[in-house]
């Protein structure tokens, strides 16, 4: 079985479900340490100024570094959730598919998770069943070092995709990213959250996807 080892990202990106093109099997690290400036609690949209990133705040963020992510705590003194949404509305309310999935969308903002770990599986789950991927998913029970050695049927992705390496310079191997019409243009862009991609194509998003 080809499983593919990753940290949990807010909204993820079209790249983040590339990778998993292949795996049988989605391995979340449930023990791993929260790094902030990631995509754990950040994800890229297009508005018509560009590329914007939407942050979840979180508590104790100056010291999350010694905390697990999954132990990590949203910060709901700020509006935030009303902030994205409305962010998100106002950059894709003209797309095709926007209308369709926002209901999903405001439900799980409504739930309003204490820690940032519910939130981001609850829109994982959310983006498969939307796409269409029933990608078994499982976690982790124990601490992964990086530096462990892993089987060869386990691909270690865990910050293999962050906002510098991403956008700015990806990495090598990184997938390579099909272009579709989006909102804004004319020129495409890239390693946006697949929110990006589903607005725009609706049920026919997870065949773009596979290049």
């Amino acid at each position: 079985m080809s499983v593919v080892l990753s940290e949990l990202h807010y909204l993820p990106s079209i790249p983040f479900f590339q990778q998993l093109l292949s795996a049988e099997q989605l391995l979340l690290d449930a023990h791993e340490h929260y790094h902030k400036q990631t995509y754990r609690n950040r994800a890229l949209i297009l508005t018509a100024q560009g590329p914007q990133p939407l942050t979840v705040p979180v508590v104790d963020g100056a010291r999350s570094e010694k905390i697990r992510t999954s132990e990590i705590e949203i910060d709901y003194r700020q509006n935030w959730m009303h902030r994205h949404f409305r962010t998100l509305q106002t950059a894709y309310g003209a797309s095709p598919y926007f209308g369709y999935y926002a209901d999903y969308l405001q439900d799980i903002y409504a739930q309003k998770p204490a820690r940032l770990w519910d939130l981001n599986l609850a829109f994982l789950t959310l983006l498969f069943r939307c796409l269409r991927w029933p990608l078994p998913v499982a976690f982790t029970t124990e601490y992964v070092a990086p530096t462990a050695a892993l089987p060869p049927t386990l691909l270690d992705r865990r910050d293999f995709l962050t906002p510098k390496t991403l956008v700015a310079a990806p990495k090598p191997d990184s997938p390579s990213q099909r272009s579709y019409p989006q909102v804004f243009g004319p020129a495409f862009v890239p390693g946006l959250s697949v929110l990006d991609l589903l607005f725009m194509q609706g049920p026919a998003a997870g065949q773009f996807l596979v290049l």
